[in-house]
């Protein structure tokens, strides 16, 4: 590889660093959740318009999905950036991060891919957090012709490996019938009473579980006086296991928990999906190899400890990951003693440390991208990985 393109690749990064923590610190003010990222959307697809980046909204017909591209190379990389909040606690996640990192790494690589023959994708993908929106992407064809997929998500820590639970999101719902609660409570058929039941019963399910399971949940509906019987009652539940054959057996376990609830007490129960699966994630070994050399070299230092824990949460880059390389690393911002989806690490997703992070993960991202374009074992392997 030339040093003189790499120091270019690396400066560029740095001239665009102050325009990527503008838009981190943007799209952290103005959260917005699952498939309602109007704002974040348009906001990171213009910053890549306005560096020469050909965007076209909509993408696969998803409205606050998009791609923009650069190069018409022969091997094709995508960086992939998310910009969806949670309910309520706002970007606790640090999509901001991701989606200042991405764009940066790619704003940083644009300028160089006709000489290092690429085409260059910034995929905008929506509702990661429960919306399986990467899922819909890929089902869509959005993916076809790529040859690597790469990001950087925030968590406590640097964590270079993603080892993500398969994952389900289900929505839970009891209809049964209404009646003053102290005159004719007979009458009633109470679907809360079904709720506890399911959840008294999952949590004795608990004790027959595999130790690297997890099953947890809300309830989003849990009547509406406290003078009549419940009607309808709902909530959202995940199920997660280390793999998505393993999970296929495990919601089976769950959802006989709720049909319990509806057994007991006469009530109907509906499970509706409210996303694909995700799946586990398959790294790519030399991809991941290159980034934490590269973020070394930027001084960042990988944490196996229990504070590391992130690199567990799912993501539906999982599935990306199983039909096309790639990485999902994951960078510190100093959080501690705040994790993800935490008040707390919201407020730290646009700290100084979280500035710090996302100048380092704009220039480990290109480079590990350099380096993938300027290998020639490396473009042999992934054009021969391409599905």
């Amino acid at each position: 590889m030339s040093t003189a393109l790499e120091g270019a690749v690396g400066s560029a990064g740095r001239r665009s660093a102050a325009r990527m923590l503008a838009m981190s610190h943007d799209l952290h003010a103005h959260p917005e959740i699952a498939w309602e990222e109007v704002r974040s959307c348009a906001r990171v697809a213009g910053e890549l318009a306005d560096h020469g980046f050909t965007v076209q909204e909509n993408f696969t017909g998803l409205p606050t999905a998009f791609v923009a591209r650069r190069g018409s190379g022969p091997l094709h990389l995508a960086v992939c950036a998310e910009y969806d909040a949670l309910p309520g606690l706002g970007h606790a996640c640090g999509h901001n991060v991701i989606a200042a990192i991405s764009t940066g790494a790619a704003v940083a690589l644009a300028p160089y891919v006709d000489d290092l023959g690429i085409t260059l994708s910034v995929f905008g993908t929506p509702a990661e957090e429960g919306g399986g929106g990467k899922i819909e992407m890929l089902d869509r064809g959005g993916f076809a012709g790529v040859h690597a997929a790469v990001m950087v998500h925030p968590g406590p820590v640097d964590v270079a490996r993603a080892e993500p639970y398969a994952v389900s999101h289900s929505h839970i719902r009891y209809d049964g019938k209404a009646a003053h609660a102290a005159a004719y409570p007979d009458r009633g058929v109470n679907a809360a009473d079904a709720f506890t039941i399911a959840q008294v019963a999952i949590g004795l399910l608990r004790q027959q579980l595999p130790r690297d399971v997890r099953v947890h949940g809300i309830m989003t509906n849990g009547g509406e006086a406290p003078n009549a019987i419940p009607q309808r009652t709902e909530g959202r539940w995940y199920v997660r296991a280390g793999t998505l054959a393993q999970l296929g057996d495990l919601e089976q376990r769950v959802n006989r928990c709720f049909e319990a609830g509806a057994l007991a007490t006469g009530c109907e129960l509906t499970v509706t999906p409210e996303s694909k699966p995700y799946a586990e994630f398959r790294t790519d070994e030399g991809l991941l190899d290159a980034y934490k050399r590269r973020a070394e070299q930027l001084g960042r230092r990988f944490s196996s400890g229990a504070d590391s824990l992130m690199n567990r949460a799912s993501t539906d880059m999982g599935n990306v990951s199983q039909q096309i390389p790639a990485i999902h690393p994951y960078i510190g911002i100093g959080s501690l003693p705040a994790v993800n989806h935490q008040p707390e690490f919201a407020a730290a997703a646009v700290s100084s440390a979280a500035d710090r992070a996302v100048i380092d993960g704009i220039g480990a991202l290109a480079l590990t991208l350099l380096d993938a374009a300027s290998d020639t074992a490396s473009r042999r392997r992934l054009t021969a990985a391409a599905p």
